[in-house]
């Protein structure tokens, strides 16, 4: 069996202490035979590739849009989150030939860019054969929505046809809520029941925006104007049981269930303390897309109050809809050069250790372990003295 030796200045397991000089050894497959610990000390060794430059995982995108990829640049920028759904409800359509072509170059692209997983959220149907045919790992997350209790019905319908072309196409999949403020109650059970019957995880947009909390604290705001006047939906059956959508989403979901907030822009203290008193830590997860988040609302979470309370991050991209392109590199860089005091090894736990776990597919990415798969990606372009991530920062996948 044909070996391959990799060492780098530095090695980020995540499993362990930071190896400088580190070697990791790999089967043909990907799969890590062997990692070694120099002591900083290396001696020649026939066959090995040394890499000047910072050594990790392959990064896991914990939440993303493929389907919307043909929406490049064709969503105008910092419009608040009302407006962004109301440009992709109109927008989204478009020559089926073409949104093909943009899905499967943002899937190339991906794993280009060093990653081997993905949360994707799927409402249709047209992103689930690239899928299928990529070297990047999917977990489809089906996503429902539908603000009329008349429409549940239909709506999980709809999800278990798309279950059935994930099962026919091994694909891995959960159906899940779009959001706190686009789920009936009607629908929230159905969804619910599957995810208890599957054992699965939820996936929910978490206060993206202001306006969640204005339309079930006050029935109004921009978000219901949208479902009353662009979708032209009778709004008068909304009777809010919840101050804020944080509370909504406590209220529905039982703590065992496991659950990725995707988001978290407007996460507040109040809401924190809500959760971390109704909710599991070890199975609650906190997906934050930073590019998307300055794209649609142009601010971001309190990355420092996250790191503070020491919750399961993790890093998505969104979808090319709301970003220039689907990296988590470039996700990371965006959060270094705003919170300075995050370090890379934080950096890089979220974007690959905590994803992996929020996916359930930590047994073989997420961590470069013996015996694990995760891909290995290079990062040059760092400082090597104070290993702070700059914009300067490049990314080569090696495995």
């Amino acid at each position: 069996m044909k070996e391959r030796k990799i060492s780098a200045t530095y090695i980020y397991t995540l499993a362990g202490k930071i190896l400088k000089n580190g070697i990791v050894v790999l089967d043909e497959q990907g799969t890590i035979l062997d990692v070694i610990d120099t002591n900083g000390e290396l001696s020649e060794i026939e066959g090995l590739e040394y890499y000047s430059g910072i050594l990790c995982p392959g990064f896991v995108n914990a939440h993303c849009h493929l389907e919307l990829s043909h929406l490049k640049d064709k969503i105008a920028p910092k419009q608040g989150l009302a407006a962004f759904i109301k440009q992709i409800f109109f927008q989204r359509k478009q020559n089926e030939a073409l949104q093909d072509e943009a899905i499967k170059k943002a899937d190339r692209n991906m794993y280009l860019n060093g990653i081997v997983a993905v949360g994707d959220i799927s409402n249709g149907t047209t992103s689930l054969e690239t899928k299928e045919l990529s070297n990047i790992y999917y977990h489809t997350f089906i996503e429902c929505f539908g603000f009329s209790k008349e429409r549940a019905q239909r709506a999980m319908e709809y999800a278990g046809f798309v279950s059935y072309l994930c099962d026919a196409g091994k694909l891995s999949w959960s159906i899940t809520a779009h959001a706190p403020y686009s789920v009936s109650d009607a629908l929230w059970e159905l969804i619910l029941a599957k995810t208890l019957e599957k054992n699965s995880t939820l996936s929910v947009h978490h206060q993206e925006s202001k306006e969640e909390d204005k339309m079930f604290a006050h029935q109004d705001g921009e978000l219901i104007a949208h479902y009353r006047d662009n979708l032209k939906i009778d709004v008068s059956s909304w009777h809010p049981t919840a101050l804020t959508s944080t509370e909504a989403i406590l209220q529905k979901i039982p703590s065992s269930v496991p659950l990725l907030l995707v988001h978290n822009t407007y996460l507040t203290e109040e809401h924190l303390t809500m959760l971390k008193s109704m909710r599991q830590t070890n199975n609650t997860f906190w997906a934050t897309c930073p590019n998307s988040n300055l794209y649609i609302e142009g601010c971001l979470p309190e990355y420092k109050k996250l790191k503070d309370s020491k919750l399961n991050v993790c890093i998505g991209t969104d979808s090319l809809a709301s970003n220039h392109q689907l990296s988590i590199l470039e996700e990371m860089k965006t959060i270094a050069e705003n919170y300075a005091n995050i370090s890379l090894e934080e950096l890089l736990t979220w974007g690959c250790k905590n994803g992996a776990r929020a996916l359930s597919i930590d047994d073989w990415a997420g961590t470069i372990e013996k015996g694990k798969k995760p891909g290995l990606n290079l990062i040059t372009g760092i400082d090597l003295k104070t290993l702070q991530l700059s914009k300067n920062a490049k990314l080569k996948k090696l495995s």
